[in-house]
């Protein structure tokens, strides 16, 4: 019963205010500036405190509803791209060859040899698929990270503001936390095993320049690529969908913008 009759008093307290300014107004003052007047009264009254309160809503309240928004799209965006073709059947993410193996296509096409490269770029788009899964933990660990600092300006800023700080500022942590679920996903769908004969029959043509890729780190960076490219999404599908807040928090901070 507090909280109703709370704003009701609030309520009554701008329309009194709102009275005494119309009545200070000259007398030859337009209806349109009265109304022009009382927006803005209100309009002020609406805007976020000094506190950091946004439509009754706290910092602490707002970080828990952009954390949670972020947790539910990595578990959406897992079960999207951690299956078979998640990666590669997908224009978007698709991983391709590194450069430096793709420049090498054209000594081996001739000799009928370009399938290996084929195969190779078909088992970096597996390994990502395999190593989705394992790596929402770590997404998850963390999202739980985030501080109170940038709250306020990711929660008014564009739809995917929680997902480019998250992962401007996390990346770096996550490739490296991700480097020996890569390293085991490359070798179980046979990655390396592919580069390494690939490499032995490139070597074999004579007079050819000397290449080397790093399968590991590639493989992180285009993987984590695509997770955040899809993460985006759902965060403004979330922000903008009401069907999409699946949880309490959601609702109450993105409803309430």
């Amino acid at each position: 019963m507090k909280i109703p009759m709370l704003r009701d008093t609030l309520w009554i307290g701008l329309i009194f205010c709102l009275f005494i300014i119309l009545l200070a107004l000259p007398m030859g003052a337009s209806a349109a500036n009265w109304l022009q007047m009382g927006k803005d009264l209100l309009g002020t009254a609406a805007k976020p405190s000094a506190t950091g309160v946004v439509s009754g809503l706290s910092d602490s309240d707002i970080a828990a509803g952009l954390k949670d928004a972020l947790r539910v799209g990595t578990e959406s965006v897992v079960g999207q791209l951690g299956t078979v073709d998640g990666f590669n059947a997908d224009k978007a993410i698709h991983i391709p060859l590194p450069d430096k193996l793709e420049t090498i296509r054209k000594y081996l096409e001739p000799l009928g040899m370009s399938g290996m490269l084929d195969d190779l770029e078909l088992k970096l788009n597996r390994a990502a698929e395999q190593a989705t899964p394992p790596a929402k933990q770590l997404f998850w660990d963390s999202i739980e990270s985030m501080t109170l600092d940038d709250v306020q300006k990711i929660y008014s800023g564009p739809d995917d503001a929680a997902t480019r700080y998250f992962e401007g500022k996390m990346s770096p942590p996550l490739a490296e936390a991700m480097k020996p679920i890569v390293d085991g996903a490359l070798a179980d769908v046979g990655a390396v095993q592919s580069y390494d004969a690939l490499m032995g029959q490139y070597k074999s043509i004579p007079f050819v320049p000397d290449v080397k890729a790093d399968l590991s780190s590639y493989v992180i960076e285009k993987g984590m690529g695509g997770i955040f490219h899809y993460l985006a999404i759902e965060e403004a599908a979330i922000r903008n969908n009401p069907v999409k807040r699946t949880t309490d928090i959601l609702q109450k901070v993105f409803g309430a913008r």
